[in-house]
This record gives C-alpha cells, sequence and structure tokens, in this order.
C-alpha cells in the first residue's frame, strides 16, 4: 500500500495500489489559514509563523509546521505558544481572506464530482465514484485534486480515499502533511489494529483516558472487545459504534450539502465589555459581519440568534424571528439588541459575543418591501448593502461603515 517516510504512511505509487473501491476521498487542506497567509506573503515561508489573535485571550487559528515543531497548536493561548517559539511571527487573522480561498476550493472540488460534502472551510468528502470514467481511478483523480489545487490555489492539499468515510479521513490525518494515502479493503485492519484508540472516530480526549483505564489502548483492543463490556464503559450506543469502526466498518455516505445551516460571527474580547453601549457596539460590528457573510453566500435569514458569555463562563442564547427573511446590517443588528435586551438587566462582563444567523433560505427567493417616498432605496436596504459591500470588497478597512466603528474592536472570530 505505501511506504514509510518521516515516520508517516505515504501513497508512493498509486498505480500500483487496488484502488477500485476506495471511491471516497476526504481532502484536508494543510495549515489552511496559515497558508494563505505564506501565499500572500512568501517571505514568512521556512518561518515559524501562526495566525493567531493578539489580545489577551487571543488563541491560535493556525500554525505552520515549523511552529508546530516547538508545540504550537490550534486553540492554545497565543502568550502560551509565544513563550513556546520565541520570535514566532504572529499574524492577526482575516477571515473574509479564508472565506475567499474556502469557495475557491469547494469550487474546484465540485468540478470534480458533484457528491461534495464539505465538512469546514478546509475540508470535504468526495464520493468519485460516478467521476471514474471520465477523470480515471480514484487514485488518479486523488492526485488530480492535489495537483490542482498546488497548480490553480498555490497552497497544500492531503488527500485520504478509502471505500468508506471514516477511513478516507483517518488515511488524510496519516498521511499529512501534504500527502496521499489509499487505504484498500484489504488494508483497513492491518492500518487500522495499531493505532491508539483515540484515532476512532468520536473518541475525544476524555472517552479515550476512559478507556486507557480500562485496559483498551489500541483499536484492535476495541476491536476484539465484547460489546457488552464496551457498554458497561460507554453505553449501548456509543459501543456500538465504536466497535464497527475499530472493525473497518462503517456506512455513512457522503451526503452533498446544498445549503448552509447557519452563518455568523462572535468574538472574545482582550478585556470584558461593560455596559449597553460598549455591549451594543460590539453587536453592530458582529450584526455587519454575520449578515455580509450572509450576502456574499446569497443567504437571508429568518432568525437571528445572539450568543452572550460572561466572566464567570455562564453562556447564554436569544433568538429572534422576523417576520421576513432579513440580510442587512441594520436588520441583524436589530434582532440580535432585542435578544440582548431580553437578557437580565444587570452590568454584567461580557467576555465573549456571537451573532447568528439561522433558518437560512435563497435570498433571490425573498421579495422586499418597498416605500413609497424614497424610491425602495434606503439606508439599509438591499440596495444599499450592495452597494456598500462593493465598497468594501475594493477598499477593505477603509470603506465607509457606522460612525460608532470607526475606531472598531478586534476583528470578529468564528
Amino acid at each position: 500500500m505505501g511506504q514509510q517516510a518521516a515516520g508517516r504512511r505515504v501513497t508512493a505509487d498509486v498505480g500500483a495500489v487496488d484502488d477500485s473501491r476506495c471511491v471516497v476521498l476526504h481532502v484536508d487542506m494543510d495549515a489552511f489559514f496559515a497558508a494563505v497567509e505564506l501565499r500572500r506573503d512568501p517571505t514568512l515561508r521556512g518561518r515559524p509563523m501562526m495566525v493567531a489573535g493578539t489580545g489577551g485571550r487571543g488563541v491560535v487559528l493556525s500554525a505552520t509546521y515549523e511552529a508546530r515543531a516547538f508545540g504550537v497548536r490550534s486553540a492554545m493561548p497565543t502568550a502560551q505558544a509565544m513563550s513556546r517559539c520565541p520570535g514566532i511571527v504572529v499574524v492577526p487573522p482575516d477571515h473574509a481572506a479564508y472565506h475567499t480561498a474556502s469557495a475557491a476550493l469547494m469550487g474546484l472540488l465540485g468540478q470534480i464530482t458533484p457528491v461534495l460534502e464539505p465538512v469546514s472551510v478546509d475540508e470535504a468528502f468526495l464520493d468519485v465514484s460516478g467521476a471514474t470514467r471520465r477523470l480515471g481511478r480514484p487514485g488518479r483523480i486523488a492526485t488530480l485534486i492535489r495537483d490542482r489545487v498546488r497548480d490553480e490555489l498555490s497552497l497544500t492539499a492531503t488527500v485520504g480515499a478509502a471505500a468508506t468515510k471514516f477511513m478516507a479521513k483517518l488515511a488524510s490525518s496519516l498521511a499529512k502533511p501534504d500527502g496521499l494515502l489509499i487505504v484498500p479493503p484489504a488494508e483497513v485492519l492491518p492500518t487500522l489494529r495499531p493505532l491508539p484508540v483515540g484515532a476512532l472516530w468520536g473518541v475525544g480526549p476524555k472517552t479515550a483516558d476512559r478507556l486507557r483505564s480500562c485496559g483498551f489502548a489500541s483499536v484492535g483492543d476495541v476491536a476484539d472487545a465484547d460489546v457488552a463490556t464496551l457498554a458497561h464503559i460507554l453505553g449501548p450506543a456509543a459501543a456500538r459504534s465504536l466497535h464497527e469502526l475499530a472493525r473497518g466498518r462503517g456506512d455513512r455516505r457522503v451526503t452533498p450539502d446544498t445549503t448552509e445551516v447557519s452563518i455568523g460571527a462572535e468574538q472574545t474580547f482582550a478585556e470584558s465589555l461593560v455596559g449597553e453601549g460598549a455591549v451594543e457596539r460590539a453587536l453592530l460590528e458582529l450584526a455587519g459581519t454575520a449578515a455580509r457573510r450572509a450576502r456574499r453566500a446569497g443567504f437571508a435569514a429568518r432568525t437571528v440568534v445572539l450568543k452572550a458569555r460572561y466572566d464567570d463562563f455562564t453562556t447564554v442564547t436569544r433568538s429572534e424571528t422576523a417576520a421576513s427573511p432579513v440580510d442587512t446590517d441594520r436588520q441583524a443588528y436589530a434582532l440580535a439588541v432585542r435578544g440582548w435586551q431580553r437578557l437580565p438587566a444587570g452590568e454584567r462582563p461580557v467576555r465573549l459575543l456571537g451573532v447568528r444567523l439561522e433558518n437560512l433560505v435563497r435570498a433571490d427567493a425573498v421579495a422586499e418591501q418597498l416605500t413609497l417616498d424614497d424610491g425602495g432605496i434606503r439606508p439599509g436596504s438591499r440596495a444599499t448593502q450592495r452597494a456598500l459591500d462593493a465598497i468594501v470588497d475594493r477598499f477593505g478597512p477603509a470603506a465607509p461603515r457606522p460612525a460608532s466603528l470607526i475606531s472598531p474592536p478586534e476583528s470578529p472570530r468564528r
């Protein structure tokens, strides 16, 4: 199937592998946010670099492999990462650039097959069974994808190919970075059994610790176990699921994702917000970001959800449903503020706010109610928003914005 290279299993010659049943591909971009920044500034290549928030509560969003060699990982506090890797280059996140790169990636993958299931901005499953007559065997298609991502997007992707989604995703994780691994059905169990139990889908650190404490250290241990024994540890449903995965079985299909579930923005503040004015100013920024993302994706929302987390880490949400779908900054902001006003009154410090648009519908299917006194072109209308979006796309931070946001807080993080 493959060879050992730097401690990582990679496929050397896809033509030498029986990939006839490996029609499920998992495409996973390598250090995606960091790679987009390296593409923009090639002078950073070869240096430890991370995309991270710089406030007191900033966290790492992505790190180059040079930084990972020092133990820098996603979700690590920025300060901790800087202490582990003195001199690391810190680049503030640019989510607009990452969404643009993601859209280009998904557009490219959609040209390979319409049976495409995006998992996040930087990974997706593909079922290429219908593309083999046009593009060749699955291994050749996987190679084509990697070549096109490199040549057309100037990024690198790792691809795993197998007969099931679980094995395809596992294969891509074993082949990282910038690799390709094909796992034919005959190689599934030899590949799975030696792996640590945490390699199984759905096994997080706590579950892995629980299994190890009961003597199940490897995937092979779980495969050989009695389901009733596992059920005492994990419960019946989880026990059955893990037992099937450990034996290389899985029947999840690649499901094309034709609509987004929600679109939003949230921010953790370097210093907690206190007072109505500070909160409403932050909500104005977040609502505008969420609404702009919805417009770019071609959606309007029936529901706007406010998320607030206080200093004691208590998190609350409030949802507001509009009479008709909304997609303008002002509409989203008004509903977010209404949700905020439904929370208990008080001056509790707020460490995180989020605005999420849900119950999405295609914007082109929504009719906007026009007024007679201004020809329907009023502040906050779709026509106005489209014009402002075009200005923002061209001029970025120099574009017009609400006066209260002239000195904005940190850019919202997803």
